[in-house]
C-alpha cells in the first residue's frame, strides 16, 4: 500500500534517518526534518520519561517555528518505543506520546496491538521493525500501518536474510507501508530499495556521521575508516544479535575468537536490562556494512543535498539503460 498524500507530500525523499540508540536526538531530528527526510530518535536516549517529555515539547514547537518560516513542507518525525518486559518506561512513554500526538511512533521488540490502537487514537502512525516473516505475521496481526524489514548488513540489532527474500516474506504477509533497512548509504541504494518494492528506506549508519549527531568524533573516525568486513554480527553486547565494528569490539576487550562462534539465541530471555545495554554501547559502536561507502562527516542538509543528487543522477542513467527501453 502506497503512502498518504499527505504524508509523502512532506517528502523531499523518500527516507527515514533510523532513531539510533545514544546517537539520535532532536537536532538531528530537527536537521533531518528541515532538510525533507523523517527526523526519529528513541525515547531512551532520555535518562527519563521526564527528560523525554521534554524533547517531545522541543520537537513540537520547533517543528511549528520551522513550518511558520519553512517555504516547503516540513517532513513528519518520530519516536522510537522498545515495547518490552525489560523497558519499564514504555507504557509510561507511551502514554507521552499520546499526550504530544506524536505523528509517527516505531516500535522495536514487541509489536502491541495496544500500542497502535493508542496511537491510532490521535492519528498517528505505527512502523514497527522485523527481521523475519514470522514477526512480520506478529506485526500486521497487530494493525501496523508499516513493517521496517531490517535485513541483513544494518546497524544496531540486526537480521540475517538477504533483502530481497526479506521483502518477499514481508510483502507475502502484509499489504502496508513497507520500509527496508540494511547497508544503504547512498542515494543510488535508496533509489534500489524503491525499485525493490519498498516504499520508503531506512538509513541509520550514514546519518551517524552528521555534524548534528550525538556520536562522539572518535565514533566518527572508526566508521570513515571501517569497512564491511569490520562489522561483526553478534549477540554478545546486548543479548539480541546486533552488528557493531571490530576495531570496537577490540578496544573493550571482546574475545573475537569467542564472537565469531556460531549459536541461536533466545530473543525474549537473553536480552539485557535497558541500564546495562545503554552501558556497554557507550563503549562498542555499532554500525552497519554500508561504512564502506562514508568517508565523511557533513551536516545533514549536505547529506540530504548528496543523497538526492545520487537519487536522481541514477534514475537518469536507469532511464538510458537499454533493457528498460
Amino acid at each position: 500500500m502506497p503512502l498518504s498524500e499527505g504524508f509523502q507530500s512532506k517528502l523531499r525523499l523518500p527516507l527515514i534517518a533510523a532513531p539510533m540508540f545514544l546517537i539520535s536526538n532532536p537536532e538531528l531530528a530537527l536537521a533531518c526534518c528541515r532538510a525533507g527526510v523523517v527526523g526519529t530518535f528513541p525515547a531512551l536516549n532520555q535518562r527519563t520519561s521526564e527528560g523525554f517529555e521534554q524533547w517531545l515539547v522541543e520537537m513540537h514547537q520547533s517543528i511549528a517555528e520551522m513550518n511558520r518560516q519553512a517555504n516547503q513542507p516540513v517532513a513528519p518525525w518520530g519516536v522510537n518505543l522498545v515495547v518490552h518486559k525489560t523497558n519499564p518506561r514504555w507504557e509510561q512513554d507511551l502514554a507521552l506520546c499520546v499526550e504530544h500526538r506524536v505523528p509517527v511512533v516505531i516500535t522495536s521488540l514487541g509489536a502491541a496491538s495496544a500500542v497502535v490502537e493508542a496511537v491510532h487514537g490521535y492519528g498517528g502512525l505505527v512502523f514497527h521493525d522485523v527481521t523475519n516473516r514470522r514477526h512480520a505475521e506478529k506485526a500486521a496481526q497487530a494493525g501496523v500501518d508499516g513493517i521496517i524489514a531490517v535485513a541483513g548488513g544494518a546497524g544496531g540489532h540486526a537480521g540475517t536474510r538477504n533483502p530481497f527474500a526479506l521483502l518477499a516474506d514481508v510483502r507475502s504477509v502484509f499489504d502496508g507501508t513497507v520500509i527496508l533497512a540494511g547497508a544503504l548509504s547512498t542515494g543510488r541504494d535508496l533509489l534500489a530499495a524503491r525499485a525493490m518494492g519498498a516504499d520508503l528506506a531506512y538509513m541509520g549508519t550514514r546519518f551517524i556521521n552528521t555534524r548534528e549527531s550525538a556520536a562522539p568524533e572518535e565514533y566518527r573516525q572508526m566508521i570513515i575508516e571501517a569497512t564491511s568486513d569490520d562489522i561483526i554480527h553478534t549477540p554478545a553486547v546486548s543479548g539480541v544479535p546486533a552488528n557493531f565494528m571490530r576495531q570496537s569490539l577490540e578496544a573493550a576487550g571482546f574475545p573475537m575468537d569467542e564472537l565469531m562462534k556460531p549459536g541461536a539465541v533466545d530473543y525474549g530471555e537473553k536480552l539485557k536490562p535497558m541500564e546495562d545495554e545503554a552501558k556497554a554501547w557507550k563503549t562498542v559502536w555499532s554500525a552497519g556494512q554500508g561504512v564502506s561507502a562514508i568517508q565523511d562527516i557533513p551536516t545533514t542538509a549536505g547529506l540530504v543535498d548528496t543523497l538526492e543528487r545520487e537519487y536522481r543522477d541514477a534514475a537518469a542513467a536507469l532511464r538510458e539503460d537499454p533493457f528498460l527501453i
